[in-house]
């Protein structure tokens, strides 16, 4: 739900406003608002309207009292509950959640955090104290990217938005030697961009007098040690609820809602907590996408699943050809690098979507994570790619001025257990951060909001606190969340195995795509972090077979599109 924007400062002029609004109109198409006082503040919001769509909630949202200027992005799940909390000591005049959320925080202050169940990027100005609150949700679900020289503060849901304001485009160098030595994406608070800064998830800040402070308000390590001790006595049924309550807050809307199915154990658990909801299920579209090549599509799966259920099955089909062009969009509109071809096809869900007026999907991101689901949770292996024998990496063709400089990626390890340090790894630091990046460009996009269920807190605390073989038992992973699956879903359904890629991208770019690689991958022979020779010897062992991945060769052409003048 829609995109922020706000500049705290000398420069904080309409104009500027205007254009860091128009670049990221797309988030939020249905209304487009402003409030400002020149040189000193201005605050602008995009919106993409989900919940109470009437004019009442168009923002920057003002207090009954007139002292605080709210701009949200997101959804807070639990608003019918505060409003019930608040309801005896303020007057509401709308039925917006982000209503809820300003007297929240009129009530609680930054407690109000605590009480949040949702994904949320918002940003709260004190005229009386002349102070900017602003917090970003636990896992990072929405974005927060913002600039600051000591005289003005940028702030916006993406970094184009930041560029639109006149914000030096340099490279974060140490980011991209990363990026290309170990695969990956910078620390939380890090961008690919010098002074282009991300507020952590479950971190607030406040500005006030030119003084910046950021503050940690999510303590999960702390929250895990507590839940390791407590054992519920049916844990099967209490997680079971945990998901149907997670399922059916991220079914509040009042506009049309779908999810995207594959043919996995996530997608069929949505499909089985989706089926228990009690709601009109003729009205909810579901959305695959396919690159028909039977190697990698699940679509037999997937229309297995539906069989005798009410739900229509949108196919969202991505051809070799269409890559030149959309990956050039995709480039520019991430601003960092992205997951390639299967964020690509995965993109053509939500251009389905919202060609169909379904303005909310669910998806099954964060599973894994959670409940131990990637192969190198049991093979103590070191790979950020499944699925490869071979270094995915190809350092060998950087500059050496360049690539003197690395540094491995040294990440926390706050539990005893080495299973729950992998996990936390993948949540806070790789993994999840990197995906719902991915994902909220991809959504938003096209005007559209992506939920994620499975990453709602209460149950990634409670399942990621369990022991090990809660998640990994009799050489089945994910064990707990396959029992409570089987319960809801035919005996006989058979799942798509897991795989680890889930495109013909090595297959498109060594051969269909093979002149437009060499083109693009050629841009960087003018870039003086690359050796020009080694580049072309390694781009011509990919031509000719060493391709068990293509996630080097993607890397270079991502970099190539992004830094392109």
């Amino acid at each position: 739900m829609c995109g922020i924007a706000g500049i705290i400062g000398p420069n904080a002029h309409q104009h500027t406003l205007l254009n860091m609004l128009g670049v990221q109109k797309h988030r939020g198409p249905d209304f487009t608002g402003k409030w400002l006082i020149e040189n000193q503040i201005a605050l602008g919001h995009n919106r993409l309207s989900i919940i109470d769509l009437s004019a009442a909630g168009n923002q920057p949202f003002f207090s009954d009292c007139g002292n605080f200027v709210l701009i949200f992005n997101g959804e807070i799940y639990n608003y019918l509950e505060l409003r019930k909390l608040l309801q005896p000591k303020y007057t509401f005049k709308t039925q917006s959640d982000t209503e809820v959320l300003l007297n929240a925080y009129r009530e609680w202050g930054e407690k109000c955090l605590d009480q949040c169940n949702g994904m949320f990027a918002f940003a709260i100005w004190n005229l009386k104290e002349q102070t900017l609150f602003a917090a970003r949700d636990r896992f990072g679900v929405k974005p927060f990217y913002y600039f600051f020289d000591q005289n003005d503060f940028y702030f916006a849901s993406e970094i184009n938005t930041l560029f639109a304001a006149d914000i030096a485009k340099i490279p974060n160098e140490k980011v991209w030697l990363n990026f290309f030595s170990e695969g990956s994406y910078g620390l939380p608070n890090e961008t690919f961009w010098t002074n282009i800064h991300q507020l952590e998830a479950g971190h607030f800040l406040t500005l006030k007098n030119n003084h910046l402070q950021i503050k940690k308000w999510y303590h999960f390590e702390e929250r895990i040690v507590k839940l390791q001790n407590h054992f519920e006595q049916n844990e099967e049924d209490y997680i079971t609820n945990l998901l149907l309550k997670a399922i059916n807050f991220r079914f509040r809307a009042d506009v049309p809602i779908g999810f995207n199915l594959s043919g996995g154990l996530d997608s069929s658990t949505l499909l089985a907590l989706i089926d228990q909801q009690n709601i009109d299920k003729s009205t909810i579209e579901a959305f695959t996408f396919v690159t028909n090549d039977e190697r990698y599509d699940e679509l037999p799966w997937v229309k297995l699943m539906l069989e005798q259920r009410p739900y229509h099955l949108n196919v969202c089909s991505l051809s070799a050809n269409e890559i030149p062009d959309l990956a050039s969009k995709m480039a520019q509109h991430q601003a960092e690098p992205y997951g390639g071809v299967p964020t690509i096809a995965y993109a053509k869900i939500f251009k389905t979507a919202s060609e169909k007026g379904v303005k909310v999907l669910l998806d099954g991101q964060g599973s894994d994570e959670a409940w131990a689901g990637y192969d190198y949770y049991v093979s103590n292996s070191n790979s950020v790619v499944q699925g490869v024998t071979k270094s995915p990496f190809r350092i060998g063709v950087l500059d050496s001025d360049f690539a003197k400089d690395y540094g491995k990626t040294n990440y926390p390890k706050p539990f005893e257990d080495h299973l729950l340090n992998l996990q936390y790894r993948d949540l806070f630091y790789t993994k999840i951060p990197r995906a719902l990046r991915f994902n909220d460009r991809v959504s938003m996009m096209y005007g559209t909001e992506l939920r994620e269920p499975f990453l709602d807190y209460e149950l990634v605390e409670y399942v990621f606190s369990r022991p090990t073989d809660f998640k990994i038992k009799d050489g089945a992973q994910k064990w707990m969340l396959r029992k409570i699956a089987e319960k809801f879903l035919q005996k006989d359904l058979v799942l798509a195995p897991k795989r680890p890629l889930q495109t013909p991208q090595r297959e498109w770019l060594s051969a269909d795509l093979k002149d437009w690689v060499m083109a693009e991958v050629g841009l960087l022979e003018k870039n003086n972090w690359f050796d020009k020779k080694q580049l072309q010897n390694e781009l011509d062992n990919f031509f000719k077979g060493d391709n068990q991945s293509s996630f080097h060769i993607w890397q270079w052409i991502n970099t190539a599109q992004i830094l392109k003048k």
